[in-house]
């Protein structure tokens, strides 16, 4: 006998997807655990976004749950995602609790059990169950995590909650006992935890700690081929059940960096004074010149100031009647016949059509002052065929008022032109792009500060990263918050991410994201904190298990809205690379940027560099410009990841291809510049 037909409808709650229905992930999540999960029995015929509204929920509960049978479009299920946690605007809860005619705590129960092999934090959520007429009713947290984890608890035994609540006869269901209840479900002894086990990906990897720094060791030796289908790490299972490889597929650089752009958000925008603050911003919008520039007719040069003649002829001897200085003040007007000296960058006198410079002047007279001063009484023009606005700066000759003077896209640099720019037609605040908040967290029980004092003890390691990467993320201009260092124990490292991410926009951390049993990042950002990891293992050398996830979190206004979080290898070198190569793009788009990501440059090897025959690497080198102008790209010397030292100096990270042959003297490659260029010239 077929299982009958069964109809779905999802309501999602979020204010922020009502206004912007492509940051909702949740409903294509639910429909797929409706068909990987539920099975061919389920369809989902309605859906709908909804504000954080008791109102808009109550709307769509009533209306989907009055269809009756008579109309054959009864929805036996209604499942509602969001709106669930302890936020002002969360009131899903009191939204559907007083329409529910019957309530199912059993349904509650498996959902909380569910989630709390998770997270405690499951304890947070508020689920409510029931039945209204002939629909089952049950409320998902909002993340797509959450709401996965939740229905994957239940969606086995919802169809027979469901038949019951159409009406079907409950003796005619029960008849052969509970093991043919639980047969026909799909569940049993075991094979349900087995199956929320499996539905939640709890195995994902901890994907090693990677911060051991492990100074001195030599080339990495493996002795098996990777198996074709790779399973990850459960924190909570032993050694017996622990996997050997990553369930991560290893990714090209490029599809790696394309996955970075894809879920890293749009800028957000801000007001911001015109100040030295400003340098490195990214302008939101087009800037209008608010006055002309000059404001005045003023003079270009030192001088006298000329009612030009018809004929041009300035020859003759004239009497200064007056003095224009560049300081503010009134000047009287000037008449043909009358010359006033004028001093570059002075408003000319009313009336003045032009200004000789003095170097075509005699002084002729001269005469006291009241205060015993000599003074210029008369003066010779040696020009002739003189026109008018001659040495003259006419009002907007520099800038017009309402031009544009600066474009949407447009970054202020140090050098200080933009800032002089907007300074000089009075702007005094822009739109720009706000640049993110960086935090930077170090992981591993066997870090320790680096101004420590004292030896270190056996297995102590001076945490390089957290200081490295700090000082990396300030010198492009970002603001950087020290997040100290998380021992290596999933509650722990929960919380000190969680409170990260109520401070910073992006979060960086280093280790835990190997394959080490107490490698426990990856298993965190997903299980604990509901997030998705993009990507975990990619195709480069240093930097193979860099990983790029993001995380549902709600504002201070209730909006829901991604956090990002870069998971760095340990070793000093292989979190520098990376953060230059994948963190700082990010930082790039959020800020506005463009192009975002490292400037690209062709350059010259100067000496054969050898090739790693499996991945391509970024090798750190020191580019020149030489006497023939030619950029060349020099080697930092040993490249072990482990190498700190491989860094020093480094303004450029060779882009080179596998292969089992040497890169030859004198072969073109890429490099991606990280500092400024040096001259050998």
């Amino acid at each position: 006998m077929s299982a009958p037909k069964l109809k779905a409808a999802i309501l999602v709650v979020s204010t922020t997807a009502a206004q912007d229905p492509s940051t909702d992930a949740a409903e294509a999540t639910l429909r797929e655990v409706f068909e990987k999960d539920g099975g061919p029995q389920w369809t989902v015929p309605y859906s709908k976004i909804v504000n954080d509204s008791v109102a808009e929920i109550q709307k769509y509960i009533i209306n989907w749950s009055a269809l009756t049978r008579s109309q054959n479009d009864v929805i036996n299920l209604v499942v509602t995602t969001g709106g669930t946690g302890f936020a002002v605007a969360d009131v899903t809860p009191e939204a559907v609790s007083p329409l529910l005619h019957k309530q199912a705590p059993g349904l509650v129960h498996g959902m909380l059990a569910a989630s709390l092999n998770v997270t405690p934090f499951a304890m947070m959520s508020r689920p409510v169950a029931g039945v209204r007429g002939q629909t089952v009713i049950i409320t998902l947290p909002g993340s797509p995590k959450g709401a996965r984890e939740n229905l994957q608890a239940v969606i086995k035994m919802l169809p027979h909650a469901c038949l019951q609540a159409a009406g079907l006869n409950s003796r005619a269901m029960h008849t052969g006992g509970v093991k043919k209840l639980e047969q026909e479900a799909g569940v049993g002894s075991g094979s349900g935890q087995q199956h929320h086990h499996h539905g939640h990906d709890h195995s994902h990897s901890h994907h090693g700690h990677g911060h051991r720094h492990g100074h001195g060791h030599g080339s990495l030796v493996r002795h098996t081929k990777p198996s074709e289908n790779p399973m990850s790490n459960d924190p909570s299972l032993g050694p017996g059940r622990r996997h050997r490889e990553s369930p991560f597929p290893m990714l090209p650089v490029d599809d790696a960096l394309q996955q970075i752009r894809q879920h890293t958000p749009e800028p957000q925008v801000t007001l911001a004074k015109v100040y030295s603050s400003l340098v490195g911003a990214v302008l939101a919008e087009d800037v209008l010149a608010r006055e002309n520039v000059p404001a005045f007719r003023a003079s270009i040069v030192d001088g006298y100031a000329v009612v030009v003649p018809s004929d041009g002829n300035m020859k003759g001897t004239f009497p200064v009647t007056a003095i224009s200085h560049a300081a503010p003040g009134q000047v009287a007007p000037l008449k043909e016949g009358e010359i006033a000296r004028i001093t570059t960058g002075a408003p000319l006198p009313p009336g003045a059509t032009s200004v000789i410079m003095v170097e075509d002047t005699v002084l002729a007279s001269t005469k006291k002052t009241e205060d015993g001063k000599e003074e210029e009484e008369t003066v010779e023009i040696l020009a002739d065929n003189v026109k008018e606005g001659e040495n003259i700066r006419e009002v907007g000759s520099d800038i017009k008022q309402g031009t544009v003077i600066l474009r949407k896209g447009d970054q202020v640099s140090s050098v200080g032109g933009e800032i002089g720019l907007l300074a000089a037609v009075g702007v005094a605040e822009v739109k720009i792009y706000r640049r993110p908040v960086v935090g930077v967290l170090s992981t591993g029980d066997e870090i320790v500060s680096h101004d420590r004092p004292g030896d270190l003890s056996l297995g102590e390691v001076r945490d390089t990263n957290r200081p490295t990467l700090i000082s990396a993320a300030r010198g492009w201009g970002y603001e950087v918050v020290d997040l100290g260092v998380a021992k290596d124990k999933s509650g722990t490292l929960e919380e000190v991410l969680r409170e990260a991410m109520r401070q910073v926009d992006v979060v960086i951390t280093t280790g835990g994201v190997s394959m080490g049993e107490l490698d426990l990042l990856k298993p965190t950002i997903e299980h604990s904190l509901g997030g998705t990891i993009h990507f975990g293992r990619v195709a480069m050398k240093p930097g193979k298990p860099s990983t790029f996830a993001t995380v549902p979190v709600k504002n201070n206004d209730g909006e829901r809205v991604s956090k990002l979080i870069f998971s760095l290898p340990g070793n000093p070198a292989s979190a520098l690379v990376t953060f230059h190569l994948f963190v700082l793009p990010s930082l790039h788009q959020l800020s506005g940027v463009t192009p975002a990501g490292l400037p690209r440059v062709p350059v010259v090897v100067s000496h054969d560099i050898p090739l790693d025959r499996a991945r391509p690497e970024y090798h750190r080198a020191i580019v020149v410009v030489t006497k023939d102008g030619t950029l060349s790209a020099t080697s930092t010397g040993g490249q072990r990841s482990s190498r700190v030292g491989s860094m020093k100096g480094a303004n450029a990270l060779l882009c080179l291809p596998s292969g089992s042959e040497p890169l030859r003297k004198g072969s073109k490659v890429e490099a991606l510049l990280m500092g400024d260029i040096r001259s050998d010239m």
